[in-house]
C-alpha cells in the first residue's frame, strides 16, 4: 500500500496532468513510433522507438550510469520537442546515490526544464506505481522511472502493468535501473549504455555526447550495437562517422581467378 506522502505526491501529480490535458488540448490519437534519425538503429527498431510501450535502461558498469540517464534525457528531449511534459520519477535513495537533475545542464542538453516535471518518491515501488499513473494520463508524453535497489520491484508482474498503462495512455515509458538485471521482463527493449569517445570540436574542445549502445532485447526485430552521438543545438541524434579517411575502391576490380596448371 502506497504511504501517506506518495500518495499526496500522486494527487498533486494528478492535478497537474489533468491541468496538461485541459490546456494543451491533446488529441487522443498519438504516433505510434519515435524515429530516432539513425537508420540502422530505426531499421531494428521497425521504424523508430515504439511509444506505447515500455523500454529499461541499464548502464554497460556502475559507473557509466550517468551516461545511461543521459541516453534517457536525449530521448525525452527528442520525444518533447513538440511542447510536452516529461516526467522524471526518482526515489530519495536514488537521488543520494546517483544525484538529481541539473536545470542548467538540461537546457544545454536540450531539454528545457519547463517541459519536465521531477517527482521524488521515498520506495521503489511508490515510483512505479506513480510512473503507471502518468503513463494513463494523455498530458505526460514520456515517463523515466529511476530505480536503484536490486529491481525486484519491477518483476514481469510490474512491468507488464507500465506496458499496460502506456498503451492506454500513448505514453512513452522508460525504465532506468542502475545496474543490469538477469530478471525477465515486460519490456519491448532493454538497452545497455556506456560511454564512447567523441570526436572534438573544430576548436579542439569537448565534441557531441556519445554513447555506447547495446541493444540486448528487441520483441520488434533483431538486436545490435550501435554507437551513436547527441547533438544538443539540433536535438537530434547522429550516427557515429568515421574521423579518419578511408581507402579508395581498387581501379582493377576484382583479381580474376588464375587456372590451375596440371603437374607431371
Amino acid at each position: 500500500m502506497a504511504s501517506a506522502a506518495s500518495r499526496g505526491a500522486l494527487r498533486h501529480l494528478r492535478q497537474a496532468l489533468a491541468t496538461l490535458d485541459k490546456d494543451k488540448g491533446f488529441s487522443l490519437v498519438e504516433e505510434d513510433i519515435l524515429p530516432l534519425g539513425l537508420p540502422a538503429v530505426d531499421a531494428a527498431l521497425g521504424g523508430g522507438l515504439a511509444c506505447a510501450a515500455l523500454h529499461e535502461l541499464a548502464p554497460a558498469a556502475p559507473a557509466q550510469f550517468g551516461t545511461a540517464a543521459g541516453f534517457a534525457l536525449a530521448i525525452a528531449a527528442l520525444r518533447t520537442a513538440t511542447g510536452r511534459a516529461a516526467l522524471f520519477i526518482q526515489t530519495d535513495f536514488a537521488a543520494l546515490e546517483a544525484g538529481t537533475p541539473y536545470g542548467l545542464g538540461l537546457d544545454g542538453f536540450g531539454l528545457p526544464m519547463e517541459r519536465l516535471i521531477l517527482l521524488r518518491v521515498p520506495r521503489p515501488v511508490d515510483a512505479l506505481w506513480a510512473c503507471e499513473e502518468a503513463l494513463k494520463s494523455r498530458g505526460v508524453a514520456v515517463v523515466i522511472a529511476e530505480l536503484p535497489q536490486a529491481g525486484a520491484a519491477a518483476d514481469f508482474t510490474a512491468t507488464r502493468r507500465l506496458t499496460l498503462a502506456a498503451r492506454a495512455g500513448g505514453g512513452l515509458a522508460l525504465l532506468l535501473r542502475h545496474r543490469p538485471l538477469p530478471i525477465a521482463t515486460a519490456a519491448t527493449t532493454r538497452w545497455q549504455v556506456a560511454a564512447a569517445p567523441s570526436t572534438p570540436d573544430r576548436f579542439g574542445g569537448l565534441g557531441r555526447t556519445t554513447f555506447d549502445l547495446s541493444l540486448n532485447r528487441n520483441r520488434r526485430g533483431h538486436s545490435g550495437r550501435f554507437i551513436v552521438s547527441w547533438d544538443h543545438h539540433a536535438c537530434a541524434f547522429l550516427p557515429q562517422t568515421l574521423s579518419l579517411g578511408v581507402a579508395a575502391a581498387a581501379d582493377d576490380g576484382p583479381i580474376a581467378p588464375r587456372r590451375l596448371a596440371r603437374a607431371g
